[in-house]
């Protein structure tokens, strides 16, 4: 249903060097650029966009905007929730399961530099323990 998805940076460098790293454990990698304007990553296709909006503040706490990513495995969620720390990003949840949700859902969250909320998941029975 949904062919792609675009979120805002204020440094479209920053941003790039950032969702390279936290991107590619989950198999995804740059696609396309429009210099000083936006970048799109995939896997087959640009699917995941990124924004220069350089005057933007930063997304607010309570934004409530919230993407999530399909990884293939625990071992992929751990990887991103690392890459996004070591790149400058901050945890907003642990990887671990998440019951909550379902007895399956095992899940890290994370947020960019610039605030905006991204999530990885994989569901146990569809992945390698």
């Amino acid at each position: 249903m949904i062919d792609h998805i675009s979120i805002a940076v204020r440094d479209l460098g920053d941003g790039e060097r950032f969702y390279t790293a936290l991107l590619k454990p989950l198999g995804m990698a740059k696609m396309r650029e429009w210099p000083d304007t936006a970048i799109g990553f995939g896997k087959k296709y640009p699917e995941f966009w990124i924004n220069r909006r350089s005057d933007m503040d930063g997304v607010a706490e309570d934004s409530g905007v919230h993407i999530c990513l399909r990884a293939p495995d625990t071992v992929a969620v751990d990887a991103f929730h690392a890459a996004a720390l070591a790149a400058g990003g901050s945890s907003d949840g642990l990887p671990g399961l998440r019951q909550k949700y379902h007895d399956n859902y095992y899940a890290a969250f994370i947020r960019d530099p610039d605030g905006n909320r991204i999530e990885a998941v994989t569901f146990l029975r569809d992945a390698a323990r």
